[in-house]
């Protein structure tokens, strides 16, 4: 089964743009169980304070509460410890904790929107990819 770590940005943009490639990615983990998402309580941390800035509040469909709905992926999630360190690996330090987390939970992918960390391409196998190129992965 495909594991994957996703980027703060694929769950804010699967919250405000459900029928996007980001929305269909959690539809599918959270409906088919298509993959396994690995989290640490870095990445928790950065969800959450991301799906609560007031820009990203304004935006949520009427009803839409995103904590619970986090902590829906979050039940199905692999833990990690978060205690891997990367420095000097992506161009922006803070994604560093994405590529620890896919390492330490042994996953393939990386799922991101931010272009600067998909330029970085791969590290120690594990490839950063695209939302729609995950999903693509998902339908193959």
């Amino acid at each position: 089964m495909l594991r994957a770590v996703l980027d703060a940005n694929v769950y804010v943009s699967a919250l405000l743009h459900p029928e996007g490639p980001p929305g269909q990615i959690l539809q599918r983990l959270l409906r088919d169980a298509a993959f396994v998402v690995v989290l640490s309580p870095p990445i928790m941390e950065e969800v959450l304070r991301a799906l609560n800035y007031p820009k990203v509040r304004r935006f949520l469909h009427e009803g839409v509460q995103p904590e619970p709905w986090f902590e829906d992926v979050a039940v199905l999630a692999d833990m990690v410890g978060g205690d891997l360190a990367l420095p000097g690996i992506c161009p922006d330090p803070d994604d560093a904790k994405y590529l620890a987390a896919a390492l330490e939970g042994r996953a393939a992918y990386v799922v991101t929107g931010d272009r600067q960390f998909l330029g970085l391409g791969e590290h120690e196998g594990v490839s950063i990819v695209t939302p729609r190129a995950f999903l693509n992965l998902l339908r193959a």
